[in-house]
């Protein structure tokens, strides 16, 4: 006789507090993983970048050459470079290894709030309040961006890249969804959005806005009413989303000091996961673990799921 299939195990949320960093950058503007999860950069209001070992709160190296304070930051696939934008309007490439300047882009009338390598990491593409995203190509020496779409009627919040798209969402309202195999672009209005992003499985996008409401919308059937998520607040600032490791749960900042967890499929709120008085500024998600990045003040926490037992040396 047949054994009926065991029962997948329900995901864990990170909800044990393992770590907290003290930064010491001034106000932690924005927190992201690199490709494998293995390490974390932190942008800082004191124009500073910083590499960490988030799991040992071991800072790594400091990178020193913006004129304001950073607001996103990348790493590339390979770990050799990041890219990294703020509020001096300038797009900087550094090397990773020796912490120096590769290159220092201008071209922005404004602040530069989202940075994205290509999958490549040869061209880096830039969001900015003047309406405008920009793609900077990492080898030539043309100071000039390769491109420039600048469809946005406002500032430019978020943007996210995958083989051959770009999700951009903007102050105007519109998430805009560029296909560049098929050169066409797509357009949804949500109202003023604050931040956007793929599900990992490529299927769907995530859109957060200015009113307190996240929705899901399945790309290939745009008509389809978006899965709306609620309860946390979200009516001033840039607050970051996403999905979780496995797309079973949405994640977002809150403006009342907590982070949110809905299921994916449900809507149902899952988790409200208190991190401390004030605003979660930024959060980012492990690609493949149960592992929570927030930044709230000056400092960042990590999270883990319950069961997890932490390594020698690393809790």
């Amino acid at each position: 006789m047949a054994f009926p299939e065991p029962k997948p195990r329900p995901p864990e949320l990170p909800q044990k507090r393992l770590k907290t960093l003290d930064c010491g950058q001034g106000a932690v503007r924005a927190v992201r993983f690199n490709v494998d999860g293995n390490y974390c950069l932190t942008c800082g209001s004191d124009k500073t970048l910083k590499l960490w070992n988030p799991l040992r709160g071991t800072l790594l190296r400091t990178y020193s050459g913006h004129g304001y304070e950073v607001l996103d930051a990348a790493g590339s696939f390979d770990n050799s470079s990041l890219c990294s934008g703020g509020g001096d309007k300038a797009v900087v490439l550094w090397d990773v290894a020796s912490g120096q300047v590769v290159r220092k882009f201008r071209g922005h009338a404004g602040k530069v709030n989202t940075v994205q390598f290509n999958e490549e990491a040869t061209v880096i593409l830039s969001g900015s309040i003047d309406s405008s995203i920009r793609c900077w190509d990492c080898r030539s020496r043309r100071p000039e961006p390769v491109q420039t779409l600048d469809e946005a009627r406002d500032g430019v919040s978020s943007v996210k890249v995958s083989d051959h798209e770009v999700l951009a969402g903007s102050v105007d309202g519109r998430m805009r969804r560029y296909d560049l195999r098929m050169g066409q672009l797509f357009s949804d209005y949500t109202g003023p959005i604050t931040c956007t992003c793929f599900s990992r499985d490529g299927q769907c996008t995530l859109v957060s806005s200015l009113d307190s409401t996240l929705r899901l919308l399945d790309k290939d059937t745009g008509e389809l009413p978006p899965i709306l998520y609620k309860g946390h607040k979200n009516q001033e600032y840039k607050l970051d989303c996403c999905l979780s490791e496995r797309d079973t749960h949405v994640v977002s900042c809150s403006e009342d000091g907590k982070v949110f967890f809905w299921d994916l499929v449900e809507g149902a709120l899952a988790l409200a996961l208190s991190v401390g008085r004030g605003v979660v500024q930024s959060l980012a998600y492990h690609p493949t673990e149960p592992c929570l990045l927030t930044a709230m003040g000056g400092s960042v926490q990590c999270w883990r799921e319950e069961t997890y037992e932490a390594e020698d040396g690393a809790g």
